[in-house]
């Protein structure tokens, strides 16, 4: 592959298909999920849906088709989403009546049915969370970051009032990061957008933002105060314990495919992928190695392992594949980013033991005892997730400059994060990006309280604390 320090795009464009996680799609802009691409995400969803459904939440399902006259209700959320929409205008061999919009988010049409829903402060909080797909038009595509179609939740739910709204947008904002720590082993910084970089129709918007491995930043998931401009626009209306109406508060978030992205950018390397073990489809690759009589004998024990590992909670596949090298199977197992590789031969048998390589290999090649090693393997697993962690927040520690004068902005941004003081205009955030491509991340929840000049215009800031600045995808 190309190597990250000649060319990131292209070697994360080479990664996504070498790695079998995705194909691309008939459609412009469209991607196949491949089996081990799917996995992935499949792991990702559980352990965040178990969070969700923890915390309240009840999981329904929304209308694909949206009819453009909702979207139109919300007069900033169609404005936002307009270059972006699918619109249906034929159907049954009719030009309909009302065209129909191929979902680019469900505020709308959850919007409707809340109104239907609620109608006493009884019924409140209303907490949903959908699980489907949403198409966005997109003119530059990339696997998993930006496609026209990708797979996401978006949780959507309705309060008596700000207090309770805000407390939701904010319950949603740490699941995100606890999955990004815990689960994909991202350091992640959880911030509120700028006026500028807001949802469209929302009143406050949340996010996380994660560092690649190029020194960009992602958005990796992102949670919305709405105040009550759609209950307004939807007339989602409750009886309040004096019989007078209110109006609700309501709070969207999400989470997208775009993790997957997120987790090749922030642990691969010019082998492939590095995979989080608590994401990784299998978490342990068994390479048998012999022939004849003695391949026999090696299977077997192999099988014998696997089935000893996935009794100790472990994912585990033995690598049968009789017509490839094993020196192909470990230069496989490295590209598709398994954590733990064991090598097991007639000798090993004999000694009990089995050669182990850990995916980023700085220990080398060591041996793993045959008979203890569920309980072993289960801690060095647990220790590879640890290390990619660590590893993660040095690199977006290292790359993160604290500034207060325009040279060293542009050089910081060049190669990662500056954090910085800004007036919050923007004019003035589009006059940054003109002249370095950075836009304002976020303002940063755990930051100290500070005040300044903006790093640009010179103009008071605007937020008491410093603003993260980088190149994004």
């Amino acid at each position: 592959m190309t190597p990250q320090s000649e060319d990131f795009s292209s070697w994360y464009n080479e990664l996504v298909t070498k790695a079998q996680l995705v194909d691309r799609g008939p459609a412009k802009g469209t991607m196949v999920i491949r089996p081990y691409g799917y996995r992935l995400w499949e792991l990702l969803q559980a352990e965040l849906d178990r969070r969700i459904k923890d915390t309240g939440h009840e999981n329904a399902y929304f209308p694909l088709l949206i009819p453009e006259s909702h979207l139109r209700r919300e007069a900033e959320h169609v404005e936002g989403f307009a270059p972006e929409l699918a619109v249906v205008t034929h159907a049954g061999g009719k030009e309909l009546e009302e065209p129909l919009i191929v979902r680019p988010t469900s505020e709308t049409i959850i919007g409707e049915m809340m109104a239907k829903w609620v109608s006493s402060y009884r019924d409140l909080p209303l907490l949903l969370n959908q699980w489907a797909n949403v198409v966005r038009w997109e003119l530059r595509p990339r696997m998993f970051l930006r496609t026209t179609e990708f797979l996401w939740q978006e949780g959507h739910t309705a309060h008596a009032d700000e207090a309770d709204a805000m407390r939701e947008t904010m319950l949603a904002l740490d699941l995100y990061a606890e999955v990004a720590r815990d689960i994909a082993a991202l350091p992640v910084v959880q911030g509120e957008k700028t006026p500028g970089e807001r949802f469209a129709g929302a009143a406050r918007t949340f996010t996380i933002e994660g560092m690649m491995r190029d020194g960009r930043a992602l958005q990796a998931g992102t949670s919305h105060y709405m105040g009550t401009n759609f209950a307004k626009a939807f007339e989602i209306q409750y009886a309040g314990e004096s019989g007078r109406l209110e109006l609700c508060h309501t709070t969207s978030w999400g989470m997208s495919t775009r993790m997957i992205g997120a987790v090749i950018m922030t642990h691969g390397d010019d082998k492939g992928l590095v995979l989080p073990p608590r994401l990784a489809p299998y978490q342990v690759v068994i390479v048998p190695i012999g022939r004849g009589e003695q391949l026999d004998a090696v299977l077997t024990a192999a099988g014998e392992l696997a089935h000893r590992l996935k009794a100790a909670g472990i994912r585990v596949r033995v690598d049968q594949r009789t017509h490839l090298s094993p020196g192909f199977k470990f230069n496989d197992w490295e590209l598709r980013g398994v954590p733990v590789r064991l090598e097991l031969g007639p000798r090993d048998l004999k000694a009990g033991t089995a050669v182990m390589v850990r995916r980023l290999g700085d220990a080398g090649k060591e041996q793993l005892d045959l008979a203890d090693a569920p309980r072993t393997l289960v801690g060095v697993l647990d220790d590879f997730q640890a290390l990619l962690l660590q590893r993660a927040t040095e690199f977006r520690d290292r790359n993160t400059a604290t500034v207060d004068d325009w040279g060293a902005f542009a050089k910081a941004v060049s190669t990662g994060w500056a954090q910085v003081f800004h007036c919050g205009r923007p004019a003035c955030e589009d006059d940054i990006k003109a002249k370095t491509a950075a836009t304002p991340r976020c303002v940063p929840l755990a930051a100290v309280p500070e005040t300044g000049v903006c790093v640009h215009c010179g103009a008071p800031s605007d937020y008491g604390k410093r603003v993260i600045f980088g190149r994004a995808y």
